[in-house]
């Protein structure tokens, strides 16, 4: 980290990035963004991004300092700060108007209406600008990867979840997977649900336990859209998911050789009809990928619920970002007991995808592991 940034700096710089996941499953498209605004080490005032279309989290800190003259004060905050007008004025303007003298950044915005223009449009006008780097800018980067993923390469970010027993089986031999994991950790992913664009599930999923994909927690705001990959269009007219399609958004992801009249039916049911293009399983996905990116709003961050089957695909895909797999203390056994991916897999284990980052713990009964594939 830059000499410059002292330790209440980067003090005051972690409450910015703790504030911005106040916004979490309340923003997306746009990113979580926290700021604290102080003058030496004194807090004047604090905000962050609360919902999409609203203030951005500057111009809350800002009005958070109650009138106080900001001359010379120092604006901490988790992203660069914007440039551009959109649905709120730009927060380049709003910090210069404020007088605010120095701006402490925790890390880049990487879409191209920013990427930098907002810091050098700071600095022109007289302010100073300190960009951390370090574990800190880690932390701020983290913060927003489905948004950094999305503006880099117009795709979802992708967070698998499973549930497994130890010896890593997610169903038995006979296909009974009801339910292995406890009632805590069912609860916790309605609360991940709440938090994303939309939740995806492959046909097999859809027919065997006809789900609804709804967040059913107390916290939830609003409810995520439903994704089904269903190469075939053969989605039941009478599922809970087509049920639900009115009120929550209702895809699915076909294929060109989806039968005309099912795709039709579908539609009129109320679903919409994604035709995913790519001549195996893990380029039809990364198509229907980039295809729900350019969606108006698009989905930046999926939660794949799918079974082994579609994981599968998505992880030969190079598409899966983290996983989030429950561990429950049971034993299974069987050789045609069903593993959380298939596909076609590594051919070597110098082949092998390694976890940047991987870290545990308990829920009820159950092991939580995070494993965090790929940084944004």
């Amino acid at each position: 980290m830059p000499s410059s940034v002292s330790t209440r700096d980067e003090e005051l710089l972690a409450r910015a990035i703790e504030l911005g996941r106040n916004g979490i499953g309340h923003v997306s498209p746009n990113p979580l963004v926290g700021a604290v605004i102080a003058r030496e080490g004194e807090v004047l005032g604090e905000g962050w991004h609360q919902r999409y279309g609203e203030a951005h989290a500057e111009v809350n800190a800002i009005a958070d300092c109650g009138g106080v003259d900001l001359t010379g004060a120092t604006l901490y905050v988790s992203l660069e700060p914007c440039c551009h007008v959109g649905r709120q004025p730009a927060c380049t303007d709003a910090i210069t108007a404020a007088g605010i003298g120095r701006v402490v950044v925790g890390s880049d915005d990487p879409t191209e209406k920013a990427s930098g223009r907002g810091l050098g449009i700071l600095r022109d006008e007289g302010v100073e600008v300190e960009v951390v780097g370090g574990e800190m800018a880690t932390t701020a980067r983290l913060e927003n990867q489905a948004f950094r993923k999305h503006a880099r390469s117009g795709k979802p970010w992708v967070l698998f979840k499973s549930a497994m027993s130890i010896d890593g089986k997610v169903a038995t031999r006979e296909g009974d997977s009801q339910w292995i994991s406890d009632a805590s950790s069912r609860e916790l992913v309605h609360v991940w649900r709440a938090e994303v664009d939309a939740v995806a599930v492959g046909i097999g999923t859809a027919m065997a336990d006809d789900p609804q994909l709804t967040a059913r927690s107390p916290a939830a705001e609003k409810q995520p859209r439903m994704v089904v990959f269903d190469s075939g269009a053969r989605l039941p007219l009478d599922s809970q998911l087509v049920a639900q399609a009115p009120q929550v958004e209702l895809i699915l992801i076909v294929s060109r050789a989806a039968p005309r009249g099912a795709v039709e039916a579908l539609e009129s049911a109320g679903a919409q009809v994604i035709v995913a293009s790519g001549e195996n399983e893990p380029l039809r996905v990364s198509d229907a990928l980039r295809q729900l990116g350019t969606l108006d709003p698009p989905i930046t961050a999926l939660l794949l619920e799918g079974g082994p089957h579609l994981a599968g695909a998505f992880f030969d895909a190079g598409e899966i970002d983290e996983l989030r797999l429950f561990i429950a203390p049971l034993v299974l056994g069987g050789a045609s007991a069903r593993d959380p991916l298939e596909g076609m897999g590594a051919t070597t284990i110098a082949d092998a995808t390694r976890a940047i980052s991987l870290t545990t713990e308990l829920v009820a009964d159950d092991i939580l592991l995070t494993a965090r594939l790929r940084e944004w």
